[in-house]
């Protein structure tokens, strides 16, 4: 599978507020806070010269009051050497996140309500995971309920209350995992487990094969799930933005 299919597949999954394109590039925008709801995704020809394309792109960010980033994923960053290009405009990488995809082994359990739309419930616990500055988690919430259809929305309860969630968003033969999140008093319990494989079975049942996840390859105890469902590693990205300057 190429990592093009893929990343066009969990942009339709995982949709910015505002999207346009610029040749084979896509720009996309939100409140500013998650990376890929707000960076320019180079996955083709822009249809212009790189250097004026990356002009063009850091115009478009400047005009909606957001800075300018650039996602760039192994093997489909178009042109290839655009990672060199925007270092010396000043720009440098984050850390990795990686693309997995693997089986979708679910399996039925009547613990995990699985429901069509975001419930209150399951807000109180996405809610509670760690973000950054005030509105984060609010520009998140906003993509999970543009999910299109067929979508699920995952909860599970620890002695009656709200305790682990996970959406999913079907797509053809593809399920995108993910929004995974354990309230902090029910970690370490097994509810993440069993929230994925409520949601794999949820996507097999409406139709997809495979599915693919997100994940920052320093996050050892979700890789360490993924893994033991059967995912794999098929590509890293990274974002590339310019460091903020200190205050004086």
């Amino acid at each position: 599978m190429r990592p093009a299919v893929i990343e066009l597949i969990a942009a339709r999954g995982w949709r910015a507020a505002t999207c346009e394109r610029l040749g084979g590039w896509r720009l996309f925008a939100s409140a500013g806070f998650s990376g890929r709801l707000n960076t320019c995704w180079p996955l083709g020809d822009p249809g212009q010269p790189a250097d004026a394309a990356i002009a063009a792109a850091e115009a478009w960010y400047a005009a909606r009051g957001l800075p300018s980033a650039f996602k760039l994923t192994e093997s489909c960053a178009h042109p290839a050497d655009l990672a060199e290009r925007l270092a010396a405009r000043g720009y440098a990488p984050s850390a990795a996140t990686l693309t997995m995809i693997g089986p979708l082994v679910g399996a039925t359990d009547t613990d995990v309500a699985i429901e069509p739309r975001v419930s209150t419930d399951f807000l109180r616990v996405f809610a509670d995971g760690v973000f950054g500055p005030p509105g984060d988690a609010e520009e998140r919430l906003e993509a999970l309920n543009r999910i299109p259809p067929p979508r699920g929305y995952a909860l599970i309860r620890a002695d009656g209350a709200p305790a682990a969630v996970g959406a999913c968003a079907v797509d053809g033969d593809w399920a995108g995992l993910m929004a995974m999140r354990t309230s902090p008093a029910h970690r370490r319990l097994g509810l993440a487990r069993r929230v994925f494989r409520g949601l794999c079975d949820f996507a097999r049942a409406a139709g997809a094969r495979r599915g693919y996840l997100q994940v920052e390859e320093d996050n050892a105890s979700a890789l360490a799930l993924y893994r033991s469902e059967g995912f794999e590693t098929l590509y890293a990205y990274r974002y590339w933005a310019r460091p903020l300057a200190s205050p004086a």
